[in-house]
């Protein structure tokens, strides 16, 4: 039977990806210490997550006004500690539970990133994804000595070839090359050990790879590209996909669409799952969760939202006026999240405001909330799943680890009883517990047959 996939979604930074979580009074504030990612860890393997996933950006969230001060004196999303080593962190306090973090394909190197996440899926027992982004703004640009962010489809063109290479890297070492043997003193098998010659538009590398095959293989895939291009991308590349739906109807021909896009590039489209993003409210009765909703909400403040917006769209919200239009030639600058901004100008019908941005990504709010008890919430999960809008959920806190505990508490003994979720972990590896293969050799290669 078909299960849903759960996934916690984490920043390694001092607030949850909701800005205002840092003002909650029950939120924990050691955000920089190993106990705090290992406690939410905890709460997540006993609920069953398969997976939880840093999220991340280069730079702090600073484009608005054109200096950090506001952002620093109202802590939105100031604190970006290294998430892989968070993760290496979370993956020491659990057994089972699967961990991801981000990394850029703008801004690190693919063998740095090949060697890195190999290292620690070894570390982990089989455990790591790596979750695959082409960054957004000229914030993390210039943090990492760029002039200007690369235009938006030439940094998913470039990270096709980075793709490529991190591939061809962790095919480099053939399961069984390792030997070990003290009595031949044969270590590895050099028949099985290959070496990476790549030449490309944007990439080279040439070289022999240092990390044998891991558990699973190599670590699991992860992508969220919501435009046009990112969406190809993530058909071509991802092993499982975040994205946000906003309504059933919208979400179901989505869905639809991708998994036939993933079919059309030669993949099994049962093997890419595809999960939205959720924020749940949940308390023992509806009206206990409203008043949870009441007082998150009141710990948002404006700053907030267009701190974030001007992050998101690489295009400082402060230059214009609440009510003041964007111009064609502004919107089509923004070179940050063009899904985004094309959702808005849909919605809008018109060249939005700064207000019409607020209003319709919600950004700085749990845009996604689903308010209520238990049963609500799973009610309106089941359906989701079971009405193939997705294969999961991306679920994000409001504040932690108290969120994440009252879904655990509520929410996940409601799915598991109506058999649309797991009660037990299914094997040691992320990739047993998402039901994906050990990939073989070769097998991304569009027009290679693989070994």
């Amino acid at each position: 039977m078909r299960q849903m996939v759960l996934v916690g979604f984490l920043q390694a930074q001092n607030c949850t990806t909701l800005a205002s979580a840092w003002r909650h009074p029950e939120a924990r504030s050691d955000f920089t210490s190993a106990a705090y990612y290992q406690r939410i860890g905890q709460v997540l393997e006993e609920g069953k997550f398969q997976l939880a996933f840093f999220d991340d950006r280069l730079a702090m969230p600073d484009i608005y006004g054109g200096n950090p001060a506001e952002v620093v004196a109202n802590g939105v999303r100031v604190v970006k500690i290294d998430p892989v080593a968070t993760m290496m962190a979370m993956g020491f306090g659990t057994r089972y539970l699967g961990v991801g973090s981000t990394a850029s394909t703008t801004y690190y190197e693919p063998f740095d990133v090949a060697r890195r996440f190999q290292t620690v899926d070894h570390m982990l027992g089989g455990r790591a994804a790596w979750n695959v982004v082409t960054s957004v703004n000229d914030g993390e640009a210039h943090n990492m000595g760029r002039e200007v962010h690369m235009d938006h489809d030439l940094r998913y063109d470039r990270a096709d070839e980075f793709m490529e290479i991190v591939h061809g890297c962790w095919d480099g070492w053939e399961d069984g090359a390792l030997v070990v043997d003290k009595t031949t003193g044969l270590f590895a098998d050099p028949d099985k050990v290959h070496r990476l010659e790549y030449k490309g538009k944007f990439l080279n590398s040439s070289g022999t790879f240092t990390v044998p095959r891991s558990p699973q293989g190599h670590p699991v895939v992860i992508q969220a590209g919501a435009s046009n291009r990112g969406k190809t991308f993530s058909a071509r590349w991802a092993e499982t996909v975040f994205v946000s739906y906003h309504d059933l109807a919208e979400g179901k021909r989505q869905y639809a669409d991708f998994k036939t896009e993933v079919a059309r590039l030669g993949r099994d489209p049962d093997l890419t799952t595809v999960n939205t993003i959720a924020y749940p409210v949940v308390a023992e009765t509806r009206a206990e969760a409203e008043d949870k909703m009441a007082l998150i909400n009141s710990h948002y403040r404006e700053v907030d939202g267009l701190s974030l917006l001007s992050e998101a769209m690489n295009f400082d919200f402060k230059t214009k006026s609440m009510d003041e239009a964007f111009s064609t030639q502004e919107l089509e600058g923004m070179s940050g999240m063009q899904a985004m901004r094309d959702h808005v100008m849909r919605v809008a019908g018109r060249n939005p405001t700064v207000a019409d941005f607020l209003k319709v990504t919600r950004r700085g709010r749990p845009g996604q909330a689903v308010v209520g008890s238990g049963k609500d919430i799973a009610d309106r999960m089941e359906l989701w799943f079971t009405e193939r809008v997705c294969d999961g959920f991306v679920i994000a806190g409001t504040h932690m680890p108290g969120s994440f505990e009252d879904f655990v508490r509520f929410v996940v003994p409601e799915l598991q009883r109506r058999g649309v979720y797991r009660s037990e972990y299914t094997g040691a590896t992320l990739r047993e517990n998402l039901g994906l293969p050990v990939p073989r050799r070769n097998a991304w290669r569009p027009t290679q047959a693989a070994e």
